[in-house]
């Protein structure tokens, strides 16, 4: 969703396998290794975390949803204090959670 992928992409190669590979995982209805059910956004949505050179990458999509995996947002985390995530996130996966609803619920019809 929106630009989750160039957000990906441009994350350091090892992370880069490591995400790619446990999306594949959820695809084949596997929980990967890092997966975290991200509360606050109601079941199926889990966040991967990977840690590379001192930076937190994380990685949010969700799986309930009947045409696809949807990756919703992609970050390098950057708050050096508690393990909260900054609104602005929270926002955009919200939107994007909306989003991936209302296509998924088209591609139903």
């Amino acid at each position: 969703m929106g630009n989750s992928l160039d957000d990906l992409s441009n994350f350091p190669a090892d992370v880069k396998r490591a995400f790619g590979y446990e999306l594949r995982q959820a695809q084949m209805g596997e929980m990967p290794r890092s997966a975290k059910t991200l509360g606050g956004f109601g079941a199926g949505v889990f966040e991967l975390r990977d840690r590379y050179a001192g930076d937190a990458y994380r990685a949010v999509y969700a799986v309930r949803l009947a045409k696809a995996i949807y990756v919703l947002h992609a970050f390098k985390k950057k708050s050096k204090s508690g393990i909260s995530m900054p609104r602005e996130d929270v926002a955009l996966i919200v939107a994007r959670l909306k989003r991936a609803y209302a296509l998924d619920q088209e591609e139903r019809e």
